[in-house]
């Protein structure tokens, strides 16, 4: 009846896109119905629904970057599961990308997907690769201080990024006092990165989304990596417990410094030990129960660490640092038809940050203890229903139970074997957020796709509650071939903050809960842009504008770098903040031929307000700058040598500096020549001096050679290759040339200098890992 009237039936196709030889799923895959020209992507498993006309003829093509196209020629005459292996080995220049969704036709807005590839080719510091820095060289995405794995989008702070491994969130993502990242790029599957127009099913951050899925695990061979560099030493193994139906994947990385400097240290500093490391170890395992089941076992761990230690006949003294996350997660996806999927999570995520501190010697006992954290427990469930062939439908919600410990110390002294002090501060918080939220992913016209999306959280701390609404709109409107114009809002809620300790060194990192006087952080952001790939697919480029308000924002009061005494820590902090942040995005990317790469430049403003700081004046933001552009390069000479260069320039940072200085007569003797004044130094306002522009070039080459069971690559590489002095921090410098008349009075001020610090020059570095 319906062929005869000429109306096809709607049927449905539908499955997993996974990695031929490996089993891992293929996010973010195309699969494509050339007939009907209607498509869609996998999500974050690898599963895909398409609905298309019943026909008598169909064919499917599934494309995906360095993998073979898969065709698929059969009639569909009815819903039928198509489970597509693609074959890896082709690099996105040799792809005849017929089912490609080119960036002008998908409905995401400010939205980045990453080539984990791209990671591991790009030179880095020290030879370490490094996911957050590849990130820093998009526009929109600023570095904090150089060499630093900090994330400042759009303005934002490192906090107000909502940083997801295997959808749970991780509070601090770095090693080495911000060096190194804490995600190692041997056990990512998958990168994204949204920094606007956020679909419904994200929330509780302000500037961006960072949505990284761990490797699930070869499910058909047993084989490993291993890679030997100056910073760390990394290995991974992954195979099958139960083949094409259960498999693992387990990675280790750790700082070997301490090996040595532990031995070392005490004959050069009197018989002080000190050594420093840090590690990571990620683990995944992953069960298929049939078609429709399949359950996810994730856990990561990692730690920074730093240890002291003095002994001798009358003195022990212990100092001990520590500080890092923990993670895990159990998911369970189920496919309940092939139009409706859903996962449920359950999850546990800590990070904390100790120190200890013990003394013992000459009738003296003293031990000092300070702990700062904050666990999640969560429960969260989603759902994906692909309703028709112009909508998916999504929506779930989750319940987290949020446990703070901002400060808690412990003191305590014994003098000749009586207890002469004890202090016990202790600050706890509990709070309970929930969310539930739906979208719509649709095709409203031809050339309109739109997803339109609602959220409701609801936070709850004290008997108080917050409760926030949350309208999200992303459209892209197609106005005519291989262009269109994206638009995209988003009104965000955080219920957590961050305070950084000042100054250089171990991070005195604060998470804190919104409470009535520090109430949730909010922002609304808009955007707009114009895409476009030219028609033989070689460029993909892009412009964007955005502006971004902020509110309820939290700094240290004037004079306090961090928490310290008994003091109520609520008291030592403004919370009454305003922000705002608004700029212009550029991006041309080459996607195919003999040099691939792209081009990026931001031009931004970004300011603070606090009604007691900076007498109540807008200042520039410490990571504001004007300009940032990044190039980068990529060049296959040979199929066993590539070749790679990066170089970034960006305005420097705005800090807080004096602009000049006077001495004053003093009573008290400061200086062992007696020098009776004091030096008073004048400020101007917050963040009123620019430090000098940065830029930097760094190259690399990676050696290629295939093994009988496996293969090895070296990788050599030089930060910073015309060695420019970058500063790091500032500071004054006195010369004390001062002149004094007969009565001993100063008739000559000394004179100041302004000094940086530079603290990466040229650094050549080489790794070395094979595969087995």
């Amino acid at each position: 009846m319906l062929l005869s009237t000429g109306i096809r039936a709607q049927i449905n196709v539908s499955g997993y896109v996974t990695d031929a030889q490996t089993g891992e799923p293929v996010i973010g895959a195309t699969v494509f119905c050339q007939s009907q020209l209607k498509g869609t992507t996998t999500n974050s498993f690898g599963y895909y629904s398409l609905n298309i006309k019943k026909d008598l003829y169909n064919d499917l093509t599934c494309s995906f970057v360095g993998y073979k196209q898969q065709f698929i020629k059969q009639n569909f005459i009815e819903d039928t599961i198509v489970n597509i292996n693609l074959l890896p080995g082709l690099t996105i220049k040799e792809v005849n990308i017929n089912g490609y969704i080119p960036i002008e036709k998908r409905s995401e807005v400010s939205t980045i997907n990453l080539d984990i590839k791209d990671v591991d080719r790009l030179p880095a510091l020290g030879g370490e690769v490094d996911l957050i820095k590849v990130l820093q060289l998009l526009p929109g995405v600023s570095r904090g201080n150089e060499g630093g794995s900090a994330m400042y989008v759009r303005g934002g702070s490192p906090d107000q990024n909502l940083i997801l491994l295997d959808d749970v969130p991780l509070y601090y993502v770095n090693h080495l006092g911000g060096f190194v990242s804490t995600f190692n790029p041997d056990a990512i599957n998958s990168v994204k990165l949204i920094k606007g127009g956020f679909p419904a099913r994200y929330g509780s951050r302000l500037s961006s989304v960072l949505d990284i899925r761990m490797k699930n695990g070869d499910l058909n061979k047993r084989k490993g990596k291993a890679t030997i560099g100056l910073v760390t030493t990394k290995f991974s193994l992954e195979g099958p417990l139960k083949k094409d139906t259960a498999s693992y994947y387990i990675s280790a990385r750790r700082m070997m410094y301490d090996v040595l400097t532990r031995p070392l240290t005490p004959l050069l500093f009197n018989g002080v030990s000190m050594g420093y490391s840090f590690y990571d170890v990620n683990a995944k395992v992953n069960y298929k129960f049939g078609h429709k089941d399949r359950m996810y076992l994730s856990f990561y761990s990692g730690d920074d660490r730093s240890v002291s230690t003095f002994k001798d006949e009358s003195i022990k003294s212990i100092n001990k640092l520590r500080w890092g996350n923990v993670l895990g997660a159990l998911k369970w996806n189920h496919v309940y038809s092939p139009k409706l999927f859903s996962n449920v999570t359950a999850s546990y995520t800590q990070y904390r940050n100790s120190i200890v501190k013990n003394y013992k010697g000459s009738g003296l006992k003293s031990n000092y203890n300070f702990l700062s954290k904050v666990s999640d427990y969560t429960l969260k469930s989603d759902f994906e229903l692909f309703a028709k062939s112009w909508s998916t439908v999504r929506a779930g919600g989750s319940m987290v139970y949020h446990v703070y410990t901002p400060t808690q110390i412990q003191n305590s002294q014994v003098v000749d074997g009586s207890k002469s002090d004890s202090t016990i501060v202790k600050y706890r918080e509990e709070a309970f957020e929930s969310n539930v939220y739906l979208e719509n992913e649709l095709t409203v016209l031809k050339d309109l796709i739109a997803n339109v999306g609602i959220r409701y959280s609801n936070y709850a701390v004290k008997r108080n509650s917050f409760g926030s609404l949350e309208p999200r709109l992303a459209l892209n409107y197609c106005v005519f071939d291989n262009h269109s114009i994206k638009i995209g809002y988003a009104r965000m809620q955080q219920n957590v903050h961050l305070l950084t300790g000042h100054g250089v060194g171990m991070p005195n990192d604060y998470w804190l809960p919104a409470t009535v006087k520090l109430k949730p952080e909010m922002s609304s952001q808009y955007s707009i842009g114009w895409s476009h790939t030219t028609k033989d697919n070689f460029y993909e480029m892009s412009i964007e504008v955005y502006y971004k308000e902020m509110s309820n924002q939290i700094s240290f009061q004037d004079g306090i770098a961090y928490f310290s005494g008994t003091k109520n820590w609520q008291e030592q902090i403004d919370g009454d903040g305003e922000g705002i942040a608004k700029g212009i995005e550029f991006l041309i990317k080459k996607k195919k031929g003999a040099f691939t790469g792209w081009l990026g430049y931001t031009l931004s403003k970004t300011t603070r307000q606090f009604e007691n700081q900076n007498g109540g004046k807008a200042y520039p933001f410490k990571y504001d700058r004007l300009h940032d552009i990044s190039i980068v390069v990529q060049h296959q000479l040979t199929p066993t040598i590539d070749l790679f260069a990066s170089w970034v320039y960006n305005t420097g940072n705005a800090i807080t500096l004096s602009k000049e200085h006077y001495i004053v007569p003093h009573e008290v003797m400061y200086f062992e020549d007696d020098y009776p004044y004091l030096d008073v130094e004048i400020y101007g306002g917050r963040n009123s001096f620019r430090m000098k522009d940065y830029h930097r070039l760094d190259v690399g080459v990676n050696f290629t050679k295939k093994k009988k069971h496996g293969e090895r690559v070296w990788s050599i590489s030089v930060y910073n290759l015309y060695n420019r002095q970058n500063a790091y921090y500032y500071f004054w410098s006195s010369e004390f040339n001062e002149e004094y008349d007969h009565q001993g009075n100063l008739i000559s001020d000394p004179q100041k200098s302004l000094w940086q610090q530079t603290l990466f020059p040229i650094i050549p570095s080489v790794s070395y890992s094979i595969t087995f």
